[in-house]
């Protein structure tokens, strides 16, 4: 069975779609056919083909001795290791990857932001540090200085991460250099 909709028509394509008052009540007409007919037909063939989904398959990330030297009796922290797992399109780890990667950093720089936020804010737009005032993904202190990178700086956050990706880049250099503050000392 086929059914072919015109979709500007508003039909419904149903087999029991009747709408009130077709015909006039009359009975539908319908003809038969009486012989011996080919109702053969063809088509132009045609294949689907599905584009596979994309694997993600980063080069290994070795550990290495993180940019500041530990103070005495501490160990060195390190660069998280391991591949980098993609992030769902459209969030704030995808928006920072792409800022990252257009600033010609990798999966090692992306890795340790991913860290650094997960610890200082869990990647929430509206993190707020109470005791501190800090604010936002990056844990602006105060939250106003993301002011300086958009008026939407308290909801947006490609706003915050462009800010915060600014504020790591001319403090500490890179996004590791960032998280060896924080393992260090416990904030940057």
């Amino acid at each position: 069975m086929v059914n072919v909709v015109d979709p500007t028509a508003g039909a419904i394509a149903s087999p029991y779609f009747q709408p009130a008052g077709r015909f006039d009540g009359e009975a539908t007409q319908t003809v038969t056919a009486t012989g011996s007919y080919d109702t053969a037909f063809d088509r132009d063939g045609y294949t689907v083909a599905l584009a596979p989904k994309p694997v993600i398959t980063p080069p290994p990330v070795e550990t290495t001795p993180a940019a500041k030297a530990p103070k005495a009796g501490k160990p060195a922290p390190t660069v998280p290791t391991g591949p980098v797992a993609a992030p769902d399109p459209g969030s704030a780890k995808a928006i920072a990857r792409e800022m990252l990667a257009a600033r010609g950093m990798g999966d090692d720089q992306y890795s340790c932001l991913v860290s650094l936020w997960n610890k200082e804010s869990g990647w929430r737009v509206n993190a707020a540090n109470p005791s501190s005032g800090a604010y936002g993904i990056p844990q602006a202190y105060p939250g106003t200085k993301m002011a300086s990178a958009g008026a939407d700086w308290q909801t947006n956050p490609v706003t915050q991460i462009t800010w915060g990706l600014g504020y790591i880049a001319a403090r500490y250099g890179s996004p590791c250099g960032a998280w060896a503050r924080s393992q260090a000392v416990g904030s940057y």
